[in-house]
């Protein structure tokens, strides 16, 4: 058994093309028989396949080194020797290749359903290529191509539209669990999330992903809690949702310590479109540091919105401003909204 791996590195080659043949014509009755040495077969190429049904990459830990069939080589009669067989490796959707040294990237496999890494050798050429008028019995043929050898990283990215970011026990997994049919832990205690979740909310006829990752503390940036780990999951998202708790003392501070935490990651992250949610409504202090924080950020231009997970009416406007982050357009449904069926072991240890 393994639990949620996310990032690894392999070890892969593509197969050695196969070297063409030295052969001349024997037969009966057939004077003066020429060269014909077949080519040899190509090297298997190095190919990633994404699959939808694998959400980690626990696998490639488990084997870490890959390596396609090289080609056969050319036979008499001009022969060609059979092509070397390709070595596919399986990833998840929204996995990307890395230089493991440097940290570029090489390769983005979202939308990506099969992609060639590493090109097989070509296969060399029989005797039979290099006859001649003045050259009638060549006795070479062409030695294969060799194949490539190569360290690569292998990083998973969570693919969602909105990123939900706050401190730990905030209420994002309780959101996520009342927006969709994810069954994220909730408890009283901090860092009940510890691997990142996902949820789909459905409305107007229109998927929207949301992501939840584990809480961050003030001081993430520099190594401490969790939650920073996973900040590159939501990296990708066209929007966040900073979550704050209405009913913590620090309430009206918490956007600002949360933003600064994203900006010592990455200042694109940081910079992303994003809207606040003051949760635990229902606590004595929250409404009033929801009018604060409202009065504080919304003049800037980032919407402000309450929730409580016992005030149902409160969800709307939040899924309005999710479908709007996200981009999404309103479609010929009838408006309504509905929680969908998204995986939710998403991310649950695989045999």
């Amino acid at each position: 058994m393994f639990g949620f791996s996310d990032e690894t590195y392999i070890d892969v080659r593509s197969g050695n093309g196969g070297s063409g043949a030295v052969s001349f014509r024997r037969e009966k009755f057939v004077p003066n028989g020429g060269p014909d040495g077949g080519d040899g077969g190509k090297g298997g190429d190095v190919v990633f396949v994404v699959r939808d049904n694998l959400r980690t990459l626990g696998h490639l830990k488990m084997t870490r080194s890959y390596k396609a069939e090289n080609g056969r080589p050319g036979e008499g009669a001009r022969c060609f020797g059979r092509n070397g067989r390709d070595v596919e490796i399986p990833v998840p959707p929204g996995t990307v290749l890395k230089d493991p040294e440097t940290g570029d990237v090489i390769k983005d496999l979202t939308g990506e359903t099969r992609y060639v890494f590493l090109k097989g050798g070509k296969g060399g050429l029989g005797n039979w290529h290099f006859r001649s008028s003045v050259r009638q019995a060549p006795k070479y043929a062409q030695k294969g191509q060799e194949g490539v050898s190569m360290r690569v990283g292998v990083e998973l990215l969570v693919i969602a539209d909105i990123g939900f970011v706050g401190f730990p026990n905030a209420g994002k997994s309780s959101l996520l669990n009342l927006l969709t049919n994810a069954r994220s832990k909730v408890a009283g205690y901090p860092f009940t999330t510890k691997i990142p979740q996902l949820g789909v909310m459905r409305m107007y006829d229109e998927d929207v992903v949301l992501a939840d990752i584990p809480g961050i503390i003030e001081g993430a940036s520099k190594g401490l809690g969790m939650g920073i780990k996973f900040l590159r999951h939501i990296s990708r998202t066209k929007g966040l949702a900073y979550l704050v708790d209405g009913s913590d003392e620090r309430a009206l501070e918490s956007f600002d310590i949360l933003k600064g935490e994203l900006e010592a990651f990455s200042k694109e992250l940081s910079e992303k479109e994003s809207i606040i949610i003051v949760t635990k409504m229902d606590e004595e202090n929250s409404p009033v540091s929801y009018e604060k924080i409202k009065e504080k950020y919304e003049p800037s231009g980032i919407p402000v919105l309450p929730l409580s997970i016992y005030d149902d009416e409160l969800l709307e406007p939040i899924k309005k401003e999710f479908f709007r982050l996200a981009g999404k357009e309103k479609g010929s449904g009838d408006g309504g909204f509905t929680s969908k069926v998204d995986n939710d072991a998403y991310y649950r240890d695989e045999a």
